[in-house]
């Protein structure tokens, strides 16, 4: 049995066990992957739609709630601690006070910023109250964006999985490709941006 065997097995026979609590750690962790995986697990009938989303959304929410927090609470050694990422910072700072709210709604899609935008916003006086009703709100929609996606397009996404198994050969040239192509996208925007 190989590695991607495995995988679906275990998440075959365990989906409905411990699918929910695994799909909520992970989104905690930032989890686009277990996003995806809980999308195909609904489309294969092995978890529920709305139960999945509303599991996976409430993982997001603590997870930002957490970095959040850590931002309130640490602020002398947070700014010590990464002081490499204070360009990162500044510019959290500065795209809070120019688009207000709608930056935590839409911060998880911010690549390199996921992270440090709710440590920021929790080091200015931003009221706590009114970001857990706003993280929450975004949560659910990243997580029913995602899921929903997936599940609908299950069969195909099924489908392609089954073409690149017979077709393995073409996963190495396609996995450089577009590995290439994102490590050059970042460098070339990095590079610009100093």
């Amino acid at each position: 049995m190989g590695l991607e065997e495995w995988i679906v097995e275990l998440w075959n026979t365990h989906a409905g066990t411990w699918g929910y609590l695994i799909l909520f750690c992970w989104s905690v962790l930032e989890g686009e992957l277990g996003l995806i995986f809980a999308g195909l697990a609904t489309h294969d009938g092995h978890m529920n739609l709305f139960l999945a989303i509303f599991v996976a959304g409430l993982g997001g929410f603590v997870g930002d709630q957490i970095y959040f927090y850590i931002g309130r609470l640490n602020k002398k050694n947070l700014r010590n601690v990464l002081s490499s990422q204070r360009r990162k910072f500044a510019l959290a700072h500065i795209l809070l006070k120019k688009y207000g709210w709608p930056i935590i709604f839409i911060q998880r899609y911010m690549y390199g910023m996921r992270t440090i935008i709710p440590m920021s916003i929790g080091l200015t006086r931003y009221s706590a109250l009114k970001f857990a009703i706003i993280n929450l709100l975004s949560a659910w929609v990243w997580a029913a964006i995602t899921i929903v996606f997936v599940w609908y397009f299950g069969e195909v996404i099924w489908e392609i999985v089954g073409w690149l198994k017979s077709h393995p050969y073409l996963l190495i040239p396609l996995a450089i490709v577009l590995g290439g192509g994102i490590l050059y996208y970042f460098q070339y925007k990095t590079k610009r941006r100093s």
